[in-house]
């Protein structure tokens, strides 16, 4: 017999076992073919985000007793060098302005010397408030400090020189002053916490002018930097690129000979960017391969439903005279054809995704990097096409006989693992690391400090594994338990659809229990994996939007400016169209001991009318009952963990801060009561911080002075609301919205957002349920028309022999969504706590998409349904046409 014949006659006589197979090989290629093109177009894009979002790639400090045009010289010449440009840094002692009858003075600033090509080259470190866009430039808060705008003279003091007076040009903002401004070769503990509250530019020629005598006397108080550009080509992967751009930055400091120290603002925003790749990269391992197993599984059940079958047919083969070896070779052609049939069209289905998903077929990655993934997933369906059809008929060829082939009934013994409690053993150890794997200091994504590397522990993986093996091997011994030992129970369940032949049915499904078992756990792992991968992107996506609304404050806040002094009242101002609340809050700074932290005044009876306050902020009670407590004691205080552990605090302890008298400005202390402890809080920093009672404060301190507003316009129109304050406000105050702040706080992985990888992954995820309910069952249906026939010669009804096929419908669907909403709540709670690196801050609550997992069941039920009836329709067949066909 040829191969040919063989391969056509499987086609001709066994189709939709063979499309079923095709089709399990398809899934698992196309969900490894998606989700790995879809990881590196992510890795792309945060690469690519990363360049985008710094304005100066390099920062070269000139060291002293090096010619700064010298080391210019050398900037320019170097690789990959685009533009540079020569800064001057100038310490001011303060900065004065007259008008209206009153004089306004500042504390210590800097002074910019920037040339005129500076802003061109480096659109993204100046942006324009008011005035023109040359000569002198004053930073906003500056202008606040001294009620200054274009046209005001200001006048500049600088050590060792005169007092200058330069006339201000315009009004500008530095949106990234934190790099600006930054100590260029200290280690991240020792920079600066904030940039300066007062910033001066001066064109280069009259800053060389006013800084010529400074330099004569104080040499350190002016220093140069060289800002530069880069186009050096960089990897697309977000690690590789910060590689390559910490070993140039390196070179450049060995070609200067020590005369500039680089501060690497690119190499800082790779170093985030490759971390949130490692995190995109687990989430792929996460939630990619329990998918691509579980195709795979589907099509080794399919596979199955059809092994007797292919026993017999390869007993009568071997009874016609073919060898072993030609046998092997007809399975192994099966095998092939299966395995690359379904491959392509697995490849076909990932590209129609990828550019449903993101308009091209290739996900967004470039070059050849989605070919690989494309390549390396064909590979993967011949495999599983291999393991599914191949294996099993060797397996047969080796250890079984012609006579034990062609039995139809035969002892079922127990699996080795049911015999020594493997499930049990896997879920012992899953509790095991899971208990280990989150408990203190613990950290999925390591990034050792000074280690230029970042590594994945990835044996926290385990315990998730571990869960979804030992859930789905304890969930078919239940099954096979019930199967097997409860006939009495089946049958009485069954009798109001098959009536009398309830005890037949129940000894049908006991004998099937097997295959029954099989159908129930794919089922049941594929409704967990859809509820685990839904659970764990609506999560994510419910932090992301809190941790914007924790670093914003609310939908639009304005925070005034540290020369402005403001009361409650002034909020009433701030109601425009579309602002349904306007809530005020203090911001003061107050020393506990030696260490000056920020202090929050609110007013707790209404905080959470603008903003969200959830339990997970605090600690020793929620946040209702910690802001109650503000309220009916005033003098109450929330505390940080640390301030806690540092003076051995205990609830109602005295706790005295010393705080700014507005009418003395001299420091008094006052008294308060610690009533519980705060870690988050909205527009409070990620450190120490004390939230406390406003009008407590303000009584104690004799001023009502607000630091922000926080302004609830409904979840809509914050983008307007906040143009519509900024051109009232002027130079003020700062106005923010979430909108903005939820891109500029967000990770790149928040920025590539979840929304392709979910839209992949539960797409998926619902066809695999829909498959391994009613492919699998409809299969296995579809094997048993004989003992349909010989029920029926027997005297069956068709309504009995529908109520049969409707039977196992119905135990398949019920066991299969039971043990997959148990197995998929497991895997949920597990998997966002071993993931808690990735959810900033972490959830007080893991948000459930109900109407997903609606659709998804609905899908289950509905291919469950179609196979069943389909079954129900085929078993009324006249049984002498049936065994005829047979």
């Amino acid at each position: 017999m040829t191969v040919t014949t063989w391969v056509g006659g499987l086609f001709r006589h066994h189709t939709g076992r063979l499309l079923a197979t095709m089709s399990g090989i398809a899934l698992a290629v196309a969900l490894v073919a998606s989700l790995g093109s879809f990881l590196t177009a992510s890795k792309t894009t945060m690469t690519d985000r990363a360049v985008s979002s710094v304005a100066v790639d390099w920062q070269v400090e000139v060291q002293p007793g090096s010619d700064p045009a010298t080391v210019l010289n050398t900037v320019r010449t170097a690789h990959g060098v685009r533009d540079a440009q020569s800064v001057g840094f100038a310490r001011s002692t303060g900065f004065r302005a007259t008008g209206g009858g009153s004089t306004h003075d500042t504390g210590p600033g800097v002074v910019l010397g920037l040339p005129d090509t500076y802003r061109g080259t480096f659109p993204g470190e100046v942006r324009q408030l008011t005035g023109a866009t040359s000569g002198v430039l004053i930073a906003q808060q500056t202008a606040a400090n001294l009620h200054v705008g274009p046209g005001d003279t200001v006048t500049v003091n600088l050590p060792g020189a005169k007092p200058a007076r330069v006339k201000v040009a315009g009004v500008v903002d530095l949106p990234q002053a934190d790099s600006l401004f930054q100590k260029v070769g200290a280690p991240p503990q020792s920079q600066p916490t904030a940039p300066p509250d007062n910033v001066l530019l001066l064109p280069s020629r009259l800053f060389d002018t006013l800084t010529a005598p400074v330099k004569a006397v104080d040499p350190a108080a002016v220093t140069t930097q060289i800002h530069l550009t880069r186009d050096a080509p960089l990897p697309a992967d977000p690690a590789a690129a910060y590689t390559s751009d910490s070993a140039a930055a390196r070179n450049l400091e060995a070609r200067t000979s020590g005369g500039g120290v680089v501060g690497d603002n690119l190499g800082a925003s790779l170093d985030a960017a490759r971390q949130d790749a490692l995190y995109a990269q687990i989430l792929f391992l996460f939630l990619g391969v329990p998918g691509a197993v579980l195709a795979a599984l589907l099509t080794a059940a399919v596979a199955g439903a059809g092994a007797d079958r292919r026993r017999r047919e390869q007993a009568l083969l071997r009874t016609r005279g073919l060898r072993p070896r030609q046998v092997a070779a007809l399975a192994g052609a099966e095998a092939a054809v299966i395995g690359a049939t379904g491959g392509l069209l697995g490849l076909g289905v990932a590209a129609v995704a990828g550019r449903i998903a993101f308009g091209t077929a290739s996900f967004g990655a470039r070059g050849t990097s989605a070919g690989g993934w494309f390549a390396l997933s064909l590979v993967l369906g011949l495999l599983v096409a291999a393991g599914a059809v191949l294996v099993p008929a060797l397996r047969d060829l080796r250890g079984g006989t012609v006579a034990a082939a062609r039995r139809v009934v035969g002892r079922a013994r127990s699996p080795w693992w049911m015999r020594y409690g493997v499930d049990l053993i896997l879920l012992a150890v899953s509790l095991l690391v899971f208990r280990t794997s989150s408990g203190n200091q613990y950290a999925l994504v390591l990034a050792p400090e000074g280690v230029p590397s970042i590594s994945v522990s990835y044996w926290a993986f385990l315990g998730p594994a571990l869960l979804w093996f030992g859930s789905a091997l304890l969930l078919y011994r239940l099954v096979i338990l019930v199967l097997a030992h409860g006939r009495r129970f089946v049958a009485r369940l069954t009798r109001p659809l098959t009536g009398t032949l309830a005890g037949t049915t129940a000894a049908s499904m006991s004998r099937r229990r097997r295959p029954l078992a099989r159908a129930v756990v794919l089922l049941a792992l594929a409704v967990a994996f859809a509820a685990s991968t839904a659970t764990l992107n609506s999560t994510y996506k419910q932090q992301a939007e809190v941790d914007a609304r924790l670093t914003n404050g609310a939908d639009v806040t304005v925070t005034e400016s540290p020369g402005v002094s403001v009361g409650p009242d002034a909020g009433s101002a701030l109601r425009t169209a579309g602002v349904r609340h306007v809530e005020p809050i203090q911001h003061r700074f107050a020393y506990v001991g030696a260490d000056l932290q920020d202090l929050y005044g609110v007013q707790p009876a209404s905080i959470a009318s603008a903003t969200s306050l959830q339990d997970a902020y605090f600690v020793g009670g929620t946040a209702k009952s910690l802001m109650h407590k503000l309220t009916t004691r005033p003098d109450s205080i929330l505390v940080s963990q640390e301030t806690v552990k540092d003076f051995q605090l205990r609830p109602g302890d005295t706790l005295n801060l010393r705080l700014q008298d507005s009418r003395t400005k001299s420091l008094h202390t006052v008294p308060f009561h610690y009533a519980g402890v705060v870690k988050e809080f909205p527009t409070a920093p990620k450190d120490s911080f004390f939230v406390t009672n406003a009008s407590y404060v303000a009584k104690a301190t004799g001023s009502d002075a607000i630091g922000a507003f926080l302004l609830d316009t409904g979840g809509t129109g914050q983008k307007s609301v906040a143009a519509e304050l900024r051109h009232r406000l002027g130079t003020s105050a700062t106005v923010t919205d979430i909108t903005h702040t939820r891109a500029t706080v967000g990770s790149s992985l928040t920025s590539v957002d979840l929304a392709g990888l979910t839209r992949i992954e539960l797409g998926f995820a619902v066809l695999l349920a829909a498959a391994s309910g009613g492919i699998v069952l409809a299969l296995g249906l579809a094997e048993r028309r004989r003992t349909f026939a010989l029920t029926t010669v027997l005297g069956a009804t068709r309504r009995q022999l529908r109520g049969l096929v409707v039977s196992e419908a119905v135990v398949t669907t019920a066991g299969g969504l039971a043990g997959g909403a148990l197995i998929g709540w497991a895997l949920s709670q597990m998997l966002v706590k071993v993931l808690t690196g990735i959810f900033d801050p972490p959830p007080a609550t893991i948000a459930v998409p109900w109407g997903y997992l609606a659709l998804t069941t609905g899908a289950a039920v509905v291919a469950i349904g179609v196979s069943a009836l389909n079954a129900a329709r085929r078993s009324s067949r006249p049984p002498v046409e049936e065994l005829r066909d047979l």
